[in-house]
Formats: structure tokens, sequence, C-alpha cells
């Protein structure tokens, strides 16, 4: 049975044409209706990702946003909202903004035509600063939505991935966080001689293990040039020391089992239950596991963040950081599109980008949103990310879907010891060719600016 909540919102046409804007600039008038809202009412419809962060934000959120603009926008949400939107975008019958959630290949649309460009939207002011829309956004997170010179995908809040730790237990036992790939093994054999698992991991999606180990590891010994050079598909870069460095690093933490036994079975909760409860004292996640977990949290329990132990000598700078944004889209065969790309705008000003910090315990893609009080568990994570050379992503496994499925398969056979690093990295290479050599595929290029 399909799940999911509708809330419309319906007004008069406001006399003189628009409401008076609300927020910290209250001398500053309200952006002006845009034409297609004029006349007759009109309606916007938002489709939204049901996940962890709900809908009651952008419920409210539209709700301002019809109050200021005099016309009715239905918002509504599901768990798997990629699903009925598939069928929309074949039949063009699509909302008019939308966060279509990780089940949707975005990318496809977007070479397809059905994603607007949002060029001429990112030049106008930004709601509620004298600034372009466009410096509003951490540059790194709206770069990644650029595509043969255009913007089409925004961000929204983003996740830093990285470790955590089991605060109270590594003070009980007076270990440090490892800053280093030496200290992560003698910390180790500390922790393995307690009689806990150093690391857990979840297992069943080894993508958490690319982007927690080997991507990092890579990075850290080749430098973020080793890494554009895979995600630009250049050959033998996937099977080039520093990834095969990085796929022996894990061998030896799994030969020396300082992995969870059993962690390859385990669902993402599950590995996360195994950490909160304590019977594993690190684990790579992003910055939604707090949220994710916090109905299981022992009362006592504390968790803190912790960079990937870096690669002493290695070319990577250890203040480089893993970043990913959910993102938005406003559908090119949408009824509004002005419209809906305006909404995205109000939803993203700096008064509504705090709010959402505040209340929903992420962080946002809009610069200077996270100067407000931040809880303990995403202020380190907040400060690494201002305090990074470069933010990387995995983009290739979104340009690529293929990549990600045979990458997943190497790293899994390599943890489970079916396979050597260097099988590890050359199965790697060989997706990668096949992927380069498929003239269908459109190409990217990425560079960091490390």
């Amino acid at each position: 049975m399909k799940s999911y909540c509708i809330v419309v919102v319906t007004l008069a046409l406001f006399a003189g044409g628009c409401a008076k804007q609300t927020g910290p600039d209250q001398s500053r008038p309200a952006p002006p209706l845009p034409s297609a809202a004029k006349g007759p009412a009109v309606e916007l419809e938002v489709a939204i990702f049901q996940g962890g962060y709900g809908l009651d934000f952008f419920e409210r959120k539209a709700q301002e946003y019809a109050q200021q603009k005099g016309l009715e926008v239905k918002v509504w949400g599901n768990p798997r909202i990629w699903e009925q939107l598939r069928t929309r975008f074949v039949a063009g019958d699509v909302p008019d903004l939308t966060w279509p959630g990780w089940g949707m290949d975005v990318w496809s649309l977007v070479y397809e035509g059905q994603v607007q460009a949002m060029d001429e939207e990112l030049a106008k002011p930004a709601w509620d600063q004298e600034k372009p829309w466009k410096d509003t956004f951490i540059a790194s997170l709206l770069e990644r939505g650029k595509y043969a010179g255009h913007y089409y995908i925004l961000p929204f809040n983003y996740n830093v991935f990285a470790w955590w730790y089991n605060v109270k237990l590594f003070q009980k036992h007076g270990w440090q966080p490892p800053k280093t790939w030496d200290e992560l093994l003698a910390l180790c054999a500390q922790i393995q001689a307690a009689g806990i698992a150093p690391l857990t991991f979840q297992g069943h999606y080894p993508d958490y293990m690319l982007r927690g180990f080997f991507y990092p590891w890579a990075i850290s010994v080749g430098g973020l040039k080793a890494y554009e050079d895979a995600q630009n598909l250049k050959p033998g870069a996937w099977s080039s020391p520093p990834f095969l460095k990085a796929a022996e690093m894990i061998a030896e933490l799994r030969d020396k089992g300082y992995f969870q036994k059993g962690a390859m079975g385990m669902e993402h909760t599950q590995a996360q239950m195994e950490f909160v409860e304590g019977r594993a004292a690190m684990i790579p996640c992003g910055t939604w596991l707090y949220s994710e977990m916090k109905d299981q949290m022992p009362p006592d329990f504390e968790m803190d963040f912790l960079r990937v132990p870096a690669v002493v000598g290695g070319k990577g700078d250890p203040t480089l950081l893993h970043a990913a944004p959910e993102t938005w889209i406003v559908p090119a065969k949408a009824r509004h599109p002005e419209l809906g790309a305006d909404l995205f705008r109000y939803m993203t000003s700096l008064q509504n980008a705090k709010q959402f910090v505040t209340e929903k315990h992420t962080l946002m893609a809009i610069q200077g949103s996270d100067q407000v009080e931040l809880p303990h568990y995403l202020a380190a994570p907040a400060r690494a990310m201002r305090e990074a050379k470069a933010v990387w992503h995995a983009d290739h496994t979104d340009w690529y879907p293929q990549l990600k499925e045979e990458f997943e398969s190497a790293l899994a056979a390599l943890l489970n010891g079916e396979i050597t690093p260097q099988q590890c990295v050359e199965k790697m290479e060989q997706a990668a060719t096949k992927a380069r050599q498929d003239k269908r595929l459109p190409k990217h290029t990425v560079h960091y600016g490390e």
C-alpha cells in the first residue's frame, strides 16, 4: 500500500499582488511575484522523499511561501517516491519541484533533458541576502550538480562521512582517537586486547566501506590527483599504487582481526547497534548516524567525530573531507518551473537553512547556516567542513551506476578474504575500462581544486 501525506494550502490572491516578506530583513520588499502566478490561482506540486526528516518542515515552508505569493502548494512524500516519479517522468506529468530520493537516477534525467537548467535562477538575488543566490551555497556542493557548463542538480542538506568513536569507552580505557594509520594499528591492538572489536561496519552495504576505508586511504596515499584520475576514468588509475595500498591496508585490518566478526552480514542498523552498545569501538558512517540511532542509544552513550586516520608521508592533505548533499531538481516539463525554483530559493534562504539545521540536526549546503547552536555530534563535522582544504565526493557512482555495483562486489570479496588486494583493484579497473569504452555513457570530468 502506498504511504504518503498531502498538504494543500489554498489562499486568495492578495490585493496588490503579494504579501510583504517575513524574515530578518523586514525593510526589504518581497521578491516580485513571478508572472506565472498572476491571474487565476496557480497550484504548485512539490514531491519529496519521505525519510528521517519527515515532511513537516517542507509543509510549513510551502505554506509560508503560498501566503506570500497568493497561490496553492501541494506537498506530498513517500519513502520510495522514485517509484511514483519514474512513471510520471515518462508520461511528462511531473511536479514543479522535487527531492527524488536515492533511488532515482537523476543524471539520466539530466542527459534526457528532463531537468531544468538553473543558471538563470541562480543568478537572481538570494532571498534574504544581498548577493546572488548561487553565492549562498557551499561552492563544492553546488558544483556537484553541474554538467556541460550548466547547473541542474541543487544541494539542500548534506552529510559528512567519516568515522565515529565511543567517547566513554575511550575515556574508560584511556585511549586516544587515532590521527594516523600507525596510531590506528597500535590502538586496535589495545582495543582487541580489552575484548572489544576495534571496528565494525555495515557489511550488507559495501558502499559504507568504500567511503569509509578505501577511498579515503587511496586519497591519503596518492592525494586528490590520484582520486580525480580514477573518477575521470584515466586508464590504469583504479589499479594504481594508491588504490592498491588502500586495499592492502583493508586486508591488513582484516587479517589482524580488527574488524568485528560477522560484520559482513550486518545491515546498517545492526552494525550501528553493535557500536552504540559498546561491542565495537569505532564505525564509519555519515552525520545521519545520531538521528538514525538516537532511539536505540543507552542514556549515557556519547559518540564523537573522527577523521579517517591518515597515512604519514602520503600526498593527501589531512583536512580533506568527504561530504555529500541531498539534492533537489526542477523538472524541465513542470507546469511552473520558475515558481518551483523560486520556492526552493525561499527554502534555502539563510534563515530557513538555519531553522532546518536546528530542527532536523543536520548540516545545510548554505554558507553560514551552521552558525547556530549545534549538538556536539555536528559541531566537529561542521568545523571540519570549514577547515577542509578540499571536499571530495564519490561522484563516479552517480555518473556511472554500474561502477558502484562492481566496486562493492570487489571490496566485499576482499573483506571476505576471497580475493587479494591486487585482484580487488584489477576488478575495479576492469569495470572502469568498460565504462570508459561505453560510448553510450556521457562522461564527466572532476577537479576538486586541492
